[in-house]
């Protein structure tokens, strides 16, 4: 796949996450997928954004930066939300909060097969007011 190709496949499955397409994130993650280095599969990678989305009802997927370098893209995500309750262990209870998630992913046969995600979460909790 060339840079170009690969972005916007990845532009694609960001479309799918926001859309809350679920019966087609098969088209875009690898039956065998692992987040952090842990084998999830599909399945259990689907379960981990339902319950995302569960928690956080208003969760958008925005790309603030995006590159290539086949077979991996690295994007830095923003998040600008209102999760119901806890987020990352944090009582946020309906607050609106924003931060940032820097994630590269290795793609397969035109599938996400790995990904390896860090989040922000010393800017929520800075912005709850409970220090870094």
């Amino acid at each position: 796949m060339t840079k170009l190709e690969l972005l916007e496949r990845y532009r694609a499955y960001v479309d799918c996450l926001n859309r809350r397409d679920w019966a087609r994130l098969g088209d875009h993650v690898a039956d065998e997928a692992r987040y952090n280095g842990k084998t999830v599969g599909l399945g259990g990678y689907r379960k981990m954004l339902e319950g995302d989305v569960a928690a956080i009802p208003d969760l958008v997927f925005n790309i603030d930066v995006l590159v290539s370098d086949p077979p991996v893209v690295g994007a830095r995500l923003l998040f600008d939300c209102t999760p119901k309750g806890e987020l990352f262990g944090l009582a946020v209870n309906g607050r609106r909060v924003s931060f940032a998630e820097n994630v590269f992913y290795r793609f397969a046969d035109g599938k996400i097969e790995d990904v390896w995600s860090v989040i922000d979460q010393a800017v929520v909790r800075a912005q709850l007011g409970l220090g870094v």
